[in-house]
């Protein structure tokens, strides 16, 4: 299997006119200066420098609102990624925007570039979490902007945020079965953080703002997760990227971050799993032997170990690392079963009406 690298260019705030609550791109990005042309083709160059040849390569712009930058601008660090794109050198361009910056024009212009996906900043599909977060755009814009991102055939990203200002977790809930509606080829999902220097710090300092606790949404984004797994929708990321900027010490002031947050969630979906499974089969022996490929085996066991505690107050368990396999097997004497996450995820849906 080929690995996959993002090369990514950061552009902070440049494009974005809006003042979100929860939004420091200079802090989030660890960059104070706008980014020239020499500094993307230094990055490129740095970055390939160090990939494994028979890679998947992209070029990514982040942090700012790429197509709100002028068009010019936009096809100038186009321009440089399409030249890497058609010597070879990378694969496939990505940018991250705004609804409310995509129109016909826009869209054009990045066909003409060659650019392959739009990741589109939605953050929530309720209009008083949005109206509440400053976002500068509605759910119209939304629908708008996805409907042409589809007409012009780009594969198309949604990226949600959990915890903003008037957010419930029936709000969040809702936000994901509406990216599962709109046929989504990927999604990042961002738990709020109270950067410095943002108006959501002084809602906090005023007592006006209280973040999600980390439990909280770590429960919340586990059944976020699930839906899209059980839709077969991929999460490309959990939280922001750990950085020197990016931790408590530094410019995030509270907030639930955690730098291992998505195994922690990836975990208690395997908490889910087994309890269910516990209830639905009967074991013949008190001996299981477990066999997992080896990237299974942190998330089956569980965070602190929890899940595989669970299963030893009834079983002696043996776990069998197995790279072979990409299912979970469980042999019981003479028996072997194989665990079917999908059924599970659709149980756990169903048992707690989610869907």
């Amino acid at each position: 299997m080929k690995s996959h690298y993002i090369i990514p260019i950061f552009i902070p705030h440049r494009g974005c006119p809006h003042d979100c609550v929860f939004c420091n791109q200079r802090k989030i990005t660890g960059l104070d200066t706008d980014i020239t042309n020499e500094d993307i083709v230094n990055t490129i160059e740095e970055h390939l420098a160090t990939i494994k040849a028979q890679s998947i390569i992209e070029i990514a712009f982040f942090g700012g609102s790429f197509t709100g930058l002028d068009i010019v601008s936009q096809s100038s660090f186009l321009e440089i990624a399409k030249k890497y794109k058609d010597n070879g050198k990378i694969d496939k361009i990505r940018l991250s925007t705004r609804p409310d910056y995509i129109n016909e024009e826009i869209l054009n212009n990045l066909k003409d570039y060659s650019v392959d996906i739009i990741e589109l900043g939605v953050q929530s599909m309720d209009e008083g979490v949005l109206s509440a977060s400053n976002r500068g755009h509605n759910v119209d814009d939304v629908y708008r902007a996805i409907k042409l991102i589809k007409k012009y055939d780009f594969n198309l990203g949604l990226q949600m945020m959990v915890g903003l200002v008037n957010d419930t977790y029936e709000k969040s809930l809702n936000t994901a079965k509406e990216f599962v509606k709109l046929k989504a080829d990927l999604v990042r999902i961002y738990p709020t953080l109270i950067i410095k220097e943002t108006y959501l710090e002084k809602l906090y300092k005023n007592n006006e703002y209280i973040p999600f606790s980390l439990e909280t949404t770590i429960d919340y984004i586990k059944d976020i997760l699930m839906i899209f797994k059980y839709n077969n929708i991929p999460v490309i990321r959990i939280g922001l990227q750990p950085t020197d900027n990016i931790s408590f010490e530094k410019d995030v002031v509270t907030g639930p971050l955690h730098p291992a947050i998505r195994q922690i969630i990836e975990s208690k979906i395997y908490k889910e799993i087994i309890k269910i499974l516990l209830k639905e089969k009967e074991f013949n022996s008190k001996n299981l032997n477990i066999k997992l490929n080896n990237k299974m085996i942190s998330l089956f066991v569980g965070y602190k170990g929890e899940n595989l505690k669970d299963l030893r107050k009834k079983f002696n368990v043996k776990i069998i690392p197995d790279n072979n396999i990409d299912k979970i097997e469980i042999y019981d004497g003479d028996e072997n079963y194989i665990i079917n996450e999908v059924y599970f995820i659709e149980k756990y849906l169903i048992e707690n009406n989610i869907i």
